[in-house]
């Protein structure tokens, strides 16, 4: 799996869904909350674009099982996570509610799981 590349793309999504929440949703998102959700979405979706970026740039691609387990869930929170409020915002199921924590759980993962990569390399 090329992290490099995912990340890369993560990112530059994560910029135009920011773009577009301030431009074309800004209005729109009026419900209660629903702007800062959007907000949140694209700071954690960037964030941990970015540090999977970093992951996969400094060991040259993935190579140990604890960074493979972060860049994993960093995924799973970015789509999760971010995916959830996403949704949430633009109106769709309240079923995505229960979606967030387990988003923000797999990016918790994969702190962790960094934290033990750092550890054994």
């Amino acid at each position: 799996m090329n992290f490099l590349k995912i990340a890369a793309i993560s990112a530059a999504i994560a910029i135009a869904l920011g773009a577009f929440g301030s431009h074309a949703l800004n209005d729109r998102l009026v419900a209660e909350g629903m702007l800062e959700a959007w907000k949140t979405a694209v700071l954690y979706h960037l964030v941990h674009s970015v540090a999977l970026f970093s992951l996969a740039f400094r060991s040259g691609g993935i190579q140990s099982r604890q960074s493979t387990i972060a860049a994993w869930t960093w995924l799973a929170g970015i789509l999760l996570f971010s995916g959830s409020l996403y949704g949430l915002a633009l109106g769709g199921p309240s079923i995505l509610g229960p979606v967030t924590p387990l988003g923000g759980l797999s990016l918790i993962v994969g702190w962790v799981a960094l934290a033990f990569s750092s550890a054994s390399e």
